[in-house]
């Protein structure tokens, strides 16, 4: 061991001197400057840490406060900081030099300090950070939106629940799907729905906004998003146009005439049929059109309850049971 008289120099570079003087030769060295970690005083230089050299076996340099620099016998160095807690000696690892500089460990340092001062433990709260990294990483605005889309559908009809989500993966997916939802902000969330509206369907663009928004809202509760950029371009959206008249008929007789034309005019049966069953049940047309016959050929018509149980048609009526044979003959 060397022998050591503790006493103050002016160059930190006789510390270096001193840890390559040989064996049992008297010294006076900076080795004070060592004991001064624990009075939180930074001794370290750049140029100390960039020519530290591998040795046989891993030796430290100390900055102050708890914080030094381990140099491996590979030649690795990373930044630590040793701390106490709880009366138990712990060791926090920042990373890798140089890929963390002297004044950003020093940085890390004095941050680990301010949690021990507010009674948090440094290396608990290094390790929620990265946690909350991955999760937020993983949890793209795809895997986001299907997982609200899952607790939505059962509050939606069937239709309904396709549109939304077919909306999502036709317009949003690709080119917001793969992004994690705390990256995505409110120049690109716009970018997305004005592609929407190039195409000139103003009200689908605003319509997925507020899909977009509740996206955004779930992941907040969710703990993976910070906040929903999509709430603050309802205004920067094109405006909804006015919608235009449509000519309404208001008697029973003027719809009775339009059925009866409706039937003189030339067309496919299937076609016919589907017009009829408009006028029989009041459904929409898209619903219609995206019946699967086994909605409709195994439901007792004559008895309004099993026709409600198993369609989304209105109580039949003997009209609707002669429609349904009618189909049914017509049928391949």
């Amino acid at each position: 061991m060397k022998p050591l008289i503790f006493c103050r120099f002016s160059a930190i570079n006789d510390l270096t001197n001193f840890l390559e003087t040989p064996p049992n030769t008297p010294t006076l060295g900076y080795w004070v400057g060592v004991s001064g970690q624990n009075l939180g005083v930074s001794v370290l230089t750049d140029a100390i840490v960039r020519n530290a050299k591998r040795r046989d076996k891993p030796y430290k340099l100390f900055d102050g406060g708890g914080l030094h620099l381990l140099v491996a016998p590979s030649g690795h160095r990373s930044w630590r900081l040793k701390y106490r807690m709880a009366g138990r000696e712990h060791v926090l690892v920042f990373g890798a030099y140089p890929d963390i500089t002297l004044a950003t460990a020093r940085t890390l340092r004095e941050n680990a300090r301010e949690q021990l001062r507010n009674h948090q433990h440094p290396g608990v709260e290094a390790k929620k950070q990265k946690a909350r990294a991955m999760a937020s990483y993983d949890a793209t605005f795809e895997r986001c939106a299907r997982s609200w889309f899952a607790l939505q559908i059962g509050r939606w009809t069937g239709q309904h629940a396709r549109n939304v989500i077919e909306s999502l993966e036709t317009d949003i997916f690709p080119m917001l799907g793969k992004i994690p939802i705390t990256e995505i902000d409110e120049p690109m969330v716009l970018e997305a729905l004005r592609a929407i509206e190039r195409r000139g369907a103003i009200e689908t663009a605003h319509r997925i906004r507020q899909r977009m928004s509740a996206v955004f809202v779930h992941g907040i509760a969710e703990g993976i998003g910070t906040r929903d950029p999509a709430a603050v371009i309802t205004k920067a959206l094109r405006r909804v146009p006015k919608a235009k008249p449509r000519p309404a008929l208001l008697t029973i007789e003027a719809l009775q005439d339009m059925m009866a034309k409706t039937e003189d005019r030339a067309g496919a049966p299937l076609t016919k049929l589907a017009s009829r069953f408009t006028g029989l049940t009041a459904q929409r047309p898209s619903m219609i059109r995206g019946a699967a016959w086994y909605e409709i050929e195994d439901v007792d018509w004559d008895a309004p309850d099993g026709a409600a149980a198993r369609t989304t048609a209105t109580p039949s009526t003997p009209l609707q049971a002669a429609w349904a044979r009618r189909s049914a003959a017509s049928m391949p």
